[in-house]
């Protein structure tokens, strides 16, 4: 089914949206939730608090692409999850790895809701789309998807070294464009 017919299923609150999306999406969502969460019923969980999150925001919310809008909430479900599961007083001390990323903006805001991380957002992906597309896939495999050096080098075969030096430099001249832009980083 077309994402376009599973929205208007979602703005007619009919429950089928929900199959649809499951059976359209289900296995994407498995995959970015299996990157941060090693516990089969950890994913599962993710995964279905990524379609009632769904049912409760379309509507008001029409997303463009769905399949985008879906990947960003389990993303974020997933990462959520994680950090509650090794949260200090738990005993773990595991941190995420787009957090390497992201300690490069230390405003330390809600990044939803303050215009310059929206203006920071934008410039971002400005450059990621400027990329060169092994570069660009490296990236977001590790930042966005969470993957390790080494899956990373299974799956583009590039050396670990490589694809260390790659996103290394990738960082540094993102930074740069980022304080041309004058975005604080």
């Amino acid at each position: 089914m077309k994402d376009e017919k599973i929205i208007e299923l979602f703005f007619a609150r009919d429950e089928e949206a929900i199959r649809e999306t499951q059976n359209k999406y289900g296995n994407l969502c498995l995959y970015i939730a299996a990157n941060f969460l090693a516990l089969r019923e950890d994913r599962e969980e993710c995964v279905n608090d990524t379609l009632l999150e769904l049912w409760q925001s379309i509507p008001p919310e029409k997303p463009i692409d769905l399949r985008a809008y879906v990947a960003t909430i389990v993303r974020s479900r997933a990462i959520d999850k994680s950090r509650a599961n090794n949260a200090w007083k738990r005993g773990g001390n595991v941190q995420i790895v787009g957090e390497e990323f992201l300690s490069m903006l230390d405003d330390g805001c809600d990044l939803a809701e303050d215009y310059e991380s929206v203006r920071a957002g934008r410039v971002i992906n400005d450059y990621l789309g400027a990329l060169p597309k092994p570069e660009r896939a490296v990236f977001i495999m590790r930042y966005w998807l969470d993957e390790s050096i080494t899956n990373i080098s299974a799956r583009t075969g590039f050396s670990e070294g490589r694809i260390k030096m790659m996103l290394m430099r990738t960082r540094k001249k993102l930074e740069e464009r980022l304080r041309l832009e004058g975005i604080t980083v």
